[in-house]
């Protein structure tokens, strides 16, 4: 038996959807809730492209990436990485963030589904 939920992010604050997500996808809002398992349930996220950031927020958030050479570290504002990818992947960042950093969060993560 596999859970859907749909949630509509239109209007609302990254950080509150995210955590919203990550509940849901580690099964915590179930009772079978476990923390070795994740649980059979799917998440859809709608209207990513409104969701309510502050221009504060949109120039504060910084993202790094590491090319692995030396002087390699990038950092990338939260703006920019919305022009660049899309808020789709503004968001998938935050839940990952929000996940448990074990071999369950890429499992919990293929059940996440963004559209725009």
């Amino acid at each position: 038996m596999k859970n859907t939920h749909t949630i509509d992010a239109k209007g609302k604050k990254l950080g509150r959807v995210a955590s919203e997500v990550a509940k849901i996808l580690m099964g915590k809002n179930l009772t079978t809730y476990a923390r070795n398992r994740a649980p059979e349930v799917s998440v859809t996220v709608m209207n990513v492209s409104k969701l309510s950031i502050s221009e504060k927020k949109r120039s504060s958030i910084r993202y790094a990436r590491f090319s692995g050479y030396q002087g390699g570290l990038k950092f990338e504002e939260l703006d920019a990485l919305a022009k660049r990818r899309g808020y789709k992947e503004v968001l998938k960042h935050a839940v990952k963030g929000m996940l448990p950093g074990n071999k369950l969060r890429p499992d919990m993560m293929k059940r996440l589904t963004i559209e725009e």
